[in-house]
This record gives C-alpha cells, structure tokens and sequence, in this order.
C-alpha cells in the first residue's frame, strides 16, 4: 500500500498538486469558517471551569481554617478550665499552709493562672473573630461560585448548541481533506500547513487577483504571473510566502476574484 501511495503521488503533476492543495485550502477554510462561529466560547467555558475549580478549592481552604480555628477555641477553654481547677486546688490549699512564704508562693501561682485565663479568653476572642471573617469568607466564595456555575452552564449550553450544529459538517469536512491530504505529497503538505499556520487567515495557497498575490496583495511581475500560469513549478509570493496558483485552476473566472475575495 505504502508503495502505490509513493507511485501514485509520483504520477501526480504539479497542476493536479496544486489544484489538491487548493481543494484542501477550501475545505479548511470552511473548517476555520465553523471554528470561528464557535468564537471564544470553548476558551471562555475552560476559564470558567478552572475559575469554578478554584473558588471550589477557597471554600475548602476557608472551611479548614474554620475547623482549625474552632479547634483552637476548644483548646483554650479547656486550658481555662484547667486553669481554674488549679485555681481551686491552690486556694484550698493556702488555708493549710505552714507559714506566709508557702501562702505566698500560692498566691502567685493563683495569680499567673488568672493570666493564662485572660490569655486564653484573648486568643478565643481573636479566633472568634476569624472565624467570623472565614465565615463571611465563604459566603461571598459561595454566591461567586453559584454565579460563576450558573454562567457556565449557559455557556457550556450555547457551546453545546453551536458544537451539535456543526458537528456533522465539521466531521465530513475532515474526512475530505484527510483524503486530500492523503494525495499530497508529505513535503508539500507539510510546507502548505506551516506557511498556513503562519499567514493571516489561515491562507496558505491562494490566487492572482488583479496582478496581485491573492493573500497580501503585492503586485506580483509579469514574467512571474506568466510562470504561474504554466503550471510547471510550485511558485510562492516572494513577500508573503504564500503558494500562489492562478485564478482558473482555483475555479475563478475572469472578473470574479475581487468579489470572491469580498465574500
């Protein structure tokens, strides 16, 4: 199979090459046409979704934070009532003391409890407070997540729609130009699909229009117009690059190249 292809691209003459060529930039053309229907809607959907992805992501670092901090609270309340059943222990104990420095010594032991309290009711009240901004945190990561959600399902629905529409004739068209490209040579195709790649609109093959490159419409010189009309050679536009052929074996009658640009 591998040799037929070879001897059947062989056989092929640079008329019927470019002629191939051109019949693929059409059918391109109208492929980029459908794509260009669709706009930015399937960008805008991926950057919805990565959005929605990391609003989902702040909620849940926010919901952490949350049950961090609480845990914390937790831990300074009962760091106050350990404190207080300390408190208890050494009042109990400083009406058994021996003499006035063991009384003492309670005392201050009393006193840096009563300090570890008012530490601990500090910290909870700072955590109750970030809490309360997490809290608040969330709420508006979740009215921005539900709105973006609900943006992105409308989006998600007009892409769906265009997509089904088009759906068909974008997959009859890439059947005909896999079988196009299939009687390409590979060096031609490959240099077609790069100067392609690079030139505005997606033109890489295009024709005389009024002695001018059809693409970037430099005046292209007699003998050159005289040699693409020959059909002898691949000849591209020494300005754009573009592979140029003339407007009869594109399909152009005279006359007709202005407006067929115009459409």
């Amino acid at each position: 199979m591998a040799n037929e292809k070879t001897k059947q691209e062989k056989e092929l003459t640079v008329e019927e090459r470019l002629k191939t060529l051109y019949q693929l930039q059409t059918i391109l053309s109208e492929t980029d046409r459908i794509k260009t229907i669709r706009g930015e809607l399937p960008l805008e959907v991926q950057d919805l979704e990565d959005e929605v992805e990391g609003l989902q992501t702040r909620i849940q670092n926010y919901k952490n934070d949350i049950a961090k901090l609480q845990d914390d609270v937790q831990k300074q309340k009962r760091d106050i009532e350990e404190a207080k059943a300390r408190i208890d222990k050494y009042t109990e104990q400083q009406n058994n003391v021996r003499n006035n420095r063991e009384f003492d010594f309670l005392t201050k032991e009393i006193e840096y409890e009563h300090l570890n309290i008012e530490l601990a009711e500090k910290r909870i009240n700072e955590f109750s407070k970030q809490i309360e901004q997490r809290n608040s945190d969330v709420a508006t990561a979740e009215e921005n997540l539900a709105d973006r959600k609900h943006i992105l399902e409308e989006k998600k629905g007009e892409l769906n729609e265009i997509v089904s529409e088009t759906k068909q004739d974008e997959e009859k068209l890439r059947e005909q130009a896999k079988k196009l490209e299939s009687k390409i040579e590979p060096r031609l195709l490959a240099a077609f699909k790069r100067i392609r790649k690079n030139a505005r609109n997606g033109l890489g093959i295009v024709y005389i229009q009024r002695n001018a490159c059809g693409g970037c419409f430099n005046r292209i010189p007699p003998q050159r117009q005289i040699e693409i009309k020959m059909r002898k050679k691949v000849i591209v536009c020494e300005y754009c690059g573009r592979i140029l052929i003339d407007p009869e074996l594109a399909g152009v009658k005279e006359g007709e190249e202005m407006a067929n640009n115009t459409k």
